[in-house]
Formats: C-alpha cells, sequence, structure tokens
C-alpha cells in the first residue's frame, strides 16, 4: 500500500466535537452502510455505483487494501460524518489520473470539513505521482462546484442527462472537473503559495 506523506490519522476540532481523519479500515462496512444512508439519495447520483449496497461496500473495502481507492473517513461519535476517496485504475490508459469523490454528512456541511478532506486528497494523488485528478458532481451541487473551484479545478466536460434518481426517475447532468497537479504545482512555485 502506498505510504502517504498526509499526517493521516489526526484529529480536529469542529466547534465542540472532535473529528477524527483516518484511512478505511477493514471492519468498516457497517459503518460506510450508515453513513450511506444518512446522506440524500439525490447527492449520491454522481458516485458511480451506489454505496448503499453491501455489495458495493465490500469491493470498496477490497480496491482500498489494493491501494485501487484509497478512502479517508472523518468520523465524530463513532460515526462516519466525511468520506474522500481518490480512485485510479493502474491498468487503463489513464493510469496517471486519479478520480476524487467527497461526500459530507448533511449535519456535517459548511464546517470546512469537505475542504480539509479535499486537501489531504491532493496531497495523496501528489505521493502517488498522478499528474491530473478529476471530480465529477451535479450542477446543482453549488457550494461542492464552488470548493473545487476554488482549489483551482476547471469544467472540462458536461454529460446532459447521465445519471437517473432511482426513486424519481428524474434525469440530472453530471458535470466532469479537472485539475492538472504539475501545473497547479507550478503556479503555487510562481506565486509563492506552498499550500498543497
Amino acid at each position: 500500500m502506498t505510504q502517504s506523506t498526509t499526517r493521516i490519522p489526526y484529529n480536529i476540532q469542529s466547534g465542540d466535537a472532535e473529528i477524527q481523519l483516518r484511512f478505511l479500515a477493514d471492519d468498516d462496512a457497517e459503518a460506510i452502510l450508515a453513513f450511506a444512508q444518512s446522506i440524500p439519495k439525490h447527492d449520491l447520483l454522481f458516485l458511480r455505483r451506489d454505496i448503499r449496497n453491501p455489495k458495493v461496500v465490500a469491493a470498496w473495502i477490497n480496491q482500498h487494501d489494493r491501494d485501487m481507492l484509497r478512502t479517508i473517513f472523518a468520523v465524530s461519535g463513532g460515526k462516519i460524518i466525511g468520506c474522500a476517496a481518490l480512485a485510479r485504475d493502474e491498468l487503463s490508459w489513464s493510469m496517471h489520473v486519479g478520480d476524487i469523490r467527497i461526500l459530507i454528512s448533511p449535519d456535517a456541511r459548511g464546517s470546512g470539513l469537505g475542504r480539509i478532506l479535499l486537501k489531504e486528497l491532493l496531497a495523496l494523488a501528489a505521493d502517488m505521482s498522478l499528474t491530473k485528478v478529476t471530480a465529477s458532481m451535479t450542477p446543482d451541487q453549488v457550494a461542492g462546484i464552488a470548493m473545487f473551484e476554488d482549489e483551482g479545478f476547471v469544467p472540462e466536460a458536461l454529460l446532459r442527462d447521465h445519471v437517473r434518481d432511482p426513486s424519481s426517475g428524474n434525469l440530472s447532468d453530471l458535470v466532469v472537473f479537472s485539475l492538472n497537479l504539475e501545473r497547479a504545482a507550478s503556479q503555487r512555485t510562481v506565486f509563492g503559495s506552498p499550500e498543497a
């Protein structure tokens, strides 16, 4: 498994709550399923698979163990309140690209937790020698889009009617954002910002 130069595991304070950031563990299946149930269904549409399904969660844990889907959890009071994953495919023509997925529990939104998790994933991407990362979301996820754009991501594609809400049957577009990590690192050097 890739050794990360990120600080994980570590704790942060958010109001009165202490939140632990840690990597996924083999015995997290039940906690992941409980977390997935706490997320509004529409907010799961950008994911390639339905993480409310135990088979999907088992495959997720297996991919993490094989270093293909690195996952960071934010845990408070024994429950997962945030999740950030970085997926890559070593066998594809795009092995230099990672796909970022971030989910935050509705109760923890607006606290800056998503931004902290995104920065940790960008550090992981650098550790893994990735040169580009992507993120997808529905156009109505305004706060998520703003967070990614603040970190330098740019819209790269709009996939019309790409996902279907299983409850309502409604179709939604999917916006794909990307960040060239080498270009971003060069810009930080030129403008004097050391942040990942």
